[in-house]
C-alpha cells in the first residue's frame, strides 16, 4: 500500500467526494485520486521515498493541506485531514437565526457504575441566535428546554430522572440559558459565555463552539451548523442525589457532558412544513 488518508469533516463526518493531490518538492503531480464511500484514500502503489505535499479538495468545503514523508517502504500515512466548510472561519451573516429542534440534538452524556457511560438527550426544546452586525462579540443566544422531554431510552430510569432527585421538572419546568459574551479561541472555534439556569439554580456556563458552516437548504433557506461542548457538575445545581455501589463508585457520575449539534436557520422563524 503507498499513500492512505482519511478525509473528515470538523464533526468526524466522512467526505466521500474529496480528491487528493499529491506533489513532489519540484511541484510535479505524482498522484490523484478521490476517496471512497467512507472518506478513505487507499492507493496500492508505492512511491519513492522522501517528502511531498498532500493536497485535498472537495466542493463546499475549503482546501487543505499537509506534509506526508514517505519511508523506504514506499509508504505514506498522512492520517485524518480535516476539512472546513467554506465560509467555516467567519460567523454567519448578521441577523436572527432560529435553531430548527427536527435537525438539532441536546444531549447529555453521565458515566454509569464507573465502567460505562449513559447517554441522553432534550426532544423538547427551543433557542435563537442573534448574530450582531457590528461587534461579534455582541452576538447572543438564548434556549429554553423543557426538562420533561428529557430521554435516555428507558422510561423507569427517565422517571426517575424526572423526579425531584435530580431533574424536579414539576417545581423547574424549563432549563434556559442566556449568552452574556463571544470570544473568539481559534480559527473557527468560540467561546460563548453565559448563565444556565438548572433546578432552580443560575451558574455562569461556557460553551466551547464550532461553527461548522453555512449553506443553502431545499426549501429556499439559510442554514448554519455549530458544535457546542462543555461540562457540569451535578452538584453546582443542587442534585446531590447519588448511590454508592462500592467503595468510591458511584452509580451515576456527578460531572455531565453536554454536547449540542445545531442546525439553525436564518430568519425569525422556522419554515413552514
Amino acid at each position: 500500500m503507498g499513500l492512505t488518508a482519511k478525509i473528515r469533516t470538523r464533526d468526524g463526518w466522512a467526505v466521500s467526494h474529496a480528491v487528493v493531490t499529491v506533489t513532489d518538492t519540484t511541484g510535479a503531480q505524482v498522484l490523484r485520486a478521490e476517496a471512497d464511500a467512507e472518506g478513505a484514500v487507499r492507493d496500492p502503489n508505492p512511491m519513492a521515498p522522501g517528502p511531498y505535499t498532500v493536497i485535498v479538495t472537495a466542493v463546499g468545503y475549503a482546501p487543505a493541506a499537509a506534509t506526508a514523508i514517505v519511508t523506504a517502504s514506499g509508504r505514506a500515512e498522512v492520517g485524518t485531514v480535516t476539512l472546513a466548510r467554506q465560509g467555516g472561519t467567519e460567523l454567519p451573516p448578521p441577523g436572527p437565526w432560529t435553531v430548527d429542534p427536527a435537525h438539532s440534538t441536546v444531549g447529555a452524556v453521565a458515566q454509569h457504575l464507573g465502567i460505562s457511560s449513559v447517554r441522553g438527550r432534550f426532544t423538547d426544546f427551543s433557542s435563537t441566535v442573534e448574530i450582531a452586525p457590528d461587534d461579534i462579540a455582541k452576538s447572543r443566544v438564548e434556549a429554553v428546554i423543557r426538562a420533561a422531554s428529557i430521554d435516555t431510552g428507558n422510561g423507569m430510569r427517565d422517571d426517575h430522572l424526572r423526579s425531584p432527585d435530580f431533574l424536579d421538572v414539576a417545581r423547574y419546568p424549563e432549563i434556559t440559558y442566556r449568552s452574556t459574551g463571544l470570544a473568539p479561541a481559534g480559527s473557527d472555534r468560540w467561546t460563548v459565555s453565559g448563565e444556565l439556569t438548572l433546578h432552580g439554580v443560575v451558574r455562569p456556563v461556557a460553551l466551547d463552539l464550532a461553527y461548522l458552516g453555512t449553506g443553502a437548504d431545499p426549501w429556499g433557506g439559510t442554514r448554519a451548523a455549530f458544535r457546542a461542548t462543555t461540562e457540569l457538575h451535578r452538584e453546582d445545581f443542587a442534585m446531590n442525589y447519588n448511590q454508592v455501589v462500592q467503595a468510591g463508585i458511584a452509580a451515576i457520575g456527578t460531572t455531565l457532558k453536554v454536547e449540542l449539534d445545531i442546525q439553525a436557520v436564518q430568519g425569525e422563524s422556522l419554515p413552514q412544513a
